[in-house]
């Protein structure tokens, strides 16, 4: 039997964290189970919310790992995973969310998945929006070293038959991703120094795959994301726009973008992707703030 530790790193939004944790359990116990035992991990950074407290009083078997707000995604990933590895001989891990929501049948499959690969895999879901329910969110995801293009595949696209085949991807996001312990033993931990939130998923599965293991997106396992509770945005604030060039949970942090392209890049050219990003950033928000002085609204 595989052991597999389910990492879910959380701060405050205990309902999420609620309905995550009753909807994990009934499905990781399943007697369908043949290949596979499961064991929750949750990593608490610091949450002011009672998610702790909630925790211990209804379900003890939890495993509760607790942090002081410094941990970010990345740090507390580190932390799930070193537990797994060193207290509780783990042979997977698996990166969770508590704003994601699995098919019914999502352990049963990855049960019969992981008795057919070598252990030379990273193994990722077929990512779904939460609304509407039937619009890939990410079948996995590239990047060009060349042209410095990242991406999602699959971003907002209906479903369809170009998602229903195994695809071999360059990186993969942090939720619904199963890695194999020998894995982070050879490549090290998620690297939490330099990108904290942003970027530590990529980072990883992009080392991994250029150090010869095969990043893989498997149709059946299916899971719905909540993407409304990622990020953050400017929300027509200027004082919001330049606070995302430096805020560790915002996708535009400059430092970090260009560090990624740094590190991984082949080219000059690929820095062109980032620039033109922050151009529509920018350009974005003083063309609607001039448009607003008109009566014109942007529609939401």
């Amino acid at each position: 039997m595989k052991r597999i530790g389910i990492l879910i790193p959380v701060f405050n939004k205990l309902e999420l964290t609620k309905k995550c944790i009753e909807s994990l359990l009934p499905l990781i116990h399943s007697k369908n189970l043949k290949n596979t035992t499961s064991y929750l991990v949750v990593i608490d950074d610091g949450s002011e919310d009672g998610t702790a407290e909630w925790i211990e009083q209804n379900y003890p078997e939890v495993i509760l790992l607790k942090g002081d707000g410094n941990l970010w995604w990345s740090g507390g990933i580190n932390r799930g995973a070193k537990y797994a590895i060193e207290k509780n001989d783990t042979d997977f891990v698996l990166l969770w969310n508590n704003d994601i929501l699995p098919e019914a049948t999502y352990f049963t499959e990855l049960d019969k998945v992981i008795n057919e690969i070598s252990g030379n895999e990273i193994l990722g879901s077929k990512i779904y929006t939460l609304n509407p329910p039937d619009q890939v969110w990410a079948f996995g995801a590239l990047f060009n070293p060349r042209n410095g293009e990242k991406s999602m595949i699959g971003f907002e696209q209906a479903d369809g038959e170009e998602f229903e085949s195994v695809r071999e991807v360059d990186w993969l996001p942090g939720m619904g991703t199963l890695v194999p312990v020998s894995t982070i033993e050879k490549i090290g931990y998620w690297d939490q120094e330099n990108f904290p939130q942003y970027h530590g998923d990529s980072d990883f599965t992009y080392r991994a795959k250029i150090n010869g293991y095969k990043i893989l997106v498997y149709p059946q396992l299916k899971l719905w994301n909540d993407s409304q509770n990622t990020g953050i945005s400017h929300q027509g604030k200027l004082s919001n726009l330049t606070r995302l060039l430096t805020d560790t949970r915002s996708i535009y942090h400059l430092k970090k973008n260009i560090l990624f392209i740094k590190r991984f890049s082949t080219s000059y050219r690929a820095y062109w992707p980032l620039i033109i990003s922050y151009y529509k950033l920018f350009g974005g928000f003083f063309k609607w703030k001039l448009l607003s002085f008109f009566g014109l609204k942007r529609a939401v």
